[in-house]
């Protein structure tokens, strides 16, 4: 049970928990918060209104971050089986017609996300779409974790209409901009 792919209920139930009991200690979830407290530890708040916070009050969410970045770690190389993500003959289909290789047990196409394919453009697309991702994120006023997972676990309207927003904006990059952008 430990070895391999789980359900995801297991997930949703453990997610669950999490905010039942940050929200029993009156704390948010949320990620891109830690930008916020890692530069209000490097000073920052010298330069900006904005970072003047006590970091302490937030370092129970660093070890968020950390817990995720080691969770993922250990989940990859210590509990995975190897064998892969089960990928549905109509996904490997789509891939086929836009002249792609099925992943082979990988999560993401090479032809998409291989060494061989980051080069200046794609770097720079890289780069506009985590500028982008950074602003979003600051002016929803919290990343698609914080408002999906925390926001609506508190029944917060803006959190709502962030997460609509965001579904739309995926959908319209996945079929509209996306396919222009690699000629599919």
């Amino acid at each position: 049970m430990i070895f391999g792919t789980w359900h995801w209920s297991i997930s949703g139930f453990l997610i669950g928990m999490v905010m039942l009991t940050l929200i029993y200690f009156g704390k948010s979830f949320g990620m891109s918060s830690n930008l916020r407290t890692l530069c209000s530890m490097t000073f920052a708040k010298k330069h900006s209104d904005f970072f003047d916070i006590d970091w302490k009050d937030f370092k129970w969410n660093l070890i968020v971050v950390f817990g995720a970045i080691l969770g993922g770690f250990f989940a990859h190389f210590v509990l995975s089986d190897w064998s892969g993500v089960a990928i549905s003959e109509s996904t490997q289909e789509a891939l086929k017609q836009m002249n792609m290789n099925s992943p082979n047990g990988q999560l993401l196409p090479k032809e998409l996300f291989g060494i061989s394919e980051f080069n200046l453009p794609n770097g720079i697309y890289l780069l506009f779409g985590g500028l982008l991702i950074g602003f979003g994120s600051r002016y929803a006023g919290g990343c698609t974790s914080g408002h999906a997972i925390s926001g609506l676990s508190n029944f917060q309207l803006p959190s709502l209409i962030a997460v609509i927003g965001f579904f739309i904006g995926g959908l319209i990059m996945t079929f509209f901009i996306l396919p222009l952008i690699l000629n599919f």
